[in-house]
């Protein structure tokens, strides 16, 4: 019996490991291909008579004089002016992630302690408002943005965004502050703090996790919209990903595609870095609903 359930548990553990090898080399092939594929010349790498070409390079070689080259980087980085929307995207998902988060550990706090019906109502609303598409909400905002102004300027899309994400703010932060007791708040009372201090000094540690999750999700909705950006932006103000599908160009227009391989790269890189540098807080934070007082 002993030997049977050894070879089940290790034809298991084979099966397993086999699986997650699978799943990580599909996941991560689109990555690692345009990686490789972004220090190509357009033609091997969207070459029609051989796909080969994209590894081994012939073109490039004898354009450029190498298997490689950073041409991709340097027209996307320099010549197009890449690096402004890379900031734009930080200006917007900085501020963007602070506002949603300050309002949102506020306002769930109070919904999560309120013993009022509306808080159950507040959330309700918030959570019908954060279902509708974006492109819906967007087209609200174009008309007053037009006569007073205001179209094409980062604080407009600051705004826009932070109302799309702030439900959903309100949501996970109200569900990880019910998982704190409150008699950690009445206990802080006690002992002298006012019901900010109490909140600022006792609540707000034991859920940072909870924060960090939540702005990781936050973080994301603003670095990555495209139709928010793409239709309250002009060209001079554009972040990232209304910036990559320009260099696509258009049927008036023709564009660069190895400039948006390269700029694909350049604004995925920096998402691996955040995951892998916060991991253990994103985990902490999912699983925070085992917090007991």
């Amino acid at each position: 019996m002993a030997a049977a359930a050894q070879r089940r548990s290790t034809a298991l553990v084979v099966f397993s490991t086999g699986f997650i090898l699978l799943w990580l080399i599909l996941a991560a092939f689109p990555f690692l291909w345009t990686l490789w594929g972004s220090f190509k010349v357009q033609g091997d790498f969207f070459s029609r008579a051989d796909w080969m070409n994209a590894i081994t390079g012939p073109l490039t070689t004898e354009q450029t004089g190498g298997p490689f080259t950073g041409q991709g980087y340097w027209g996307a980085w320099v010549e197009s002016g890449f690096w402004r929307n890379v900031v734009n995207t930080g200006i917007v998902v900085v501020c963007t992630v602070v506002i949603s988060l300050t309002l949102g550990t506020l306002g769930g706090y109070a919904l999560a302690r309120s013993g009022f019906r509306y808080a159950f109502w507040l959330l309700m609303i918030a959570l019908v408002f954060r279902a509708m598409p974006h492109i819906t909400l967007v087209s609200g905002y174009l008309l007053p943005f037009f006569q007073w102004n205001l179209w094409g300027h980062l604080p407009t899309t600051i705004i826009v965004l932070v109302a799309i994400n702030q439900p959903f703010t309100l949501w996970m932060l109200h569900s990880f502050f019910l998982n704190i007791p409150k008699d950690l708040d009445e206990s802080a009372m006690v002992d002298g703090c006012t019901r900010f201090q109490a909140f600022r000094l006792v609540i707000i540690p034991v859920m940072w996790p909870g924060v960090i999750t939540t702005g990781l999700f936050s973080f994301l909705l603003a670095y990555n919209d495209f139709a928010v950006t793409a239709m309250l932006l002009s060209s001079e103000n554009q972040t990232m990903i209304p910036r990559i599908a320009s260099f696509l160009g258009s049927v008036q227009q023709e564009g660069n595609v190895m400039f948006a391989v390269a700029a694909v790269v350049s604004a995925t890189a920096p998402l691996f870095v955040l995951i892998l540098f916060f991991q253990r807080q994103i985990v902490s934070g999912l699983t925070a609903g085992a917090v007991k007082g």
